[in-house]
């Protein structure tokens, strides 16, 4: 199953066991984090995986500077994984971003990308304004006694 799970997954499971990926799919799935050097005991990745997984991830993932020193964190996007139904992610995401819930949070409850929720907030967006413009205009006319 490992090898069918896209790109940066795989490799998690090749570093963690496949339970582990999924978890991370499911937790921070279609995001994009901060993978530290080193993971406090409250980091998401403690808390998904547990201390042993989330310090094989810090050690894979580590950036070393030329003269050996710790360089901060790594970003990486990770990928939803096996999430369902795209159309029901969608449902899913619409309603998340009807009631107020930021992109990102929406996304990560629908399981879809941020990319793909800021795209569809986009669209809401530019559908309520040229909504709003025809409404304007027919309330000018209205008031301008012309029908």
């Amino acid at each position: 199953m490992n090898d069918e799970l896209p790109g940066l997954l795989g490799d998690l499971a090749r570093i963690v066991g496949l339970s582990a990926a999924l978890a991370i799919a499911e937790r921070v799935g279609g995001t994009r984090v901060s993978i530290p050097a080193r993971a406090h005991d409250q980091h998401w990745l403690v808390e998904t995986v547990g201390r042993d997984a989330a310090d094989r991830i810090c050690d894979h993932f580590r950036i070393l500077r030329p003269d050996g020193q710790e360089s901060g964190a790594c970003h990486v996007i990770i990928p939803r994984g096996p999430t369902g139904c795209l159309a029901k992610a969608r449902r899913r995401l619409a309603r998340e971003l009807d009631a107020g819930t930021s992109a990102r949070e929406a996304a990560r409850r629908a399981g879809v990308s941020e990319r793909a929720a800021f795209r569809m907030r986009a669209r809401h967006r530019s559908a309520d304004d040229s909504q709003g413009e025809l409404f304007q205009k027919m309330m000018g006319k209205v008031s301008d006694g012309r029908t």
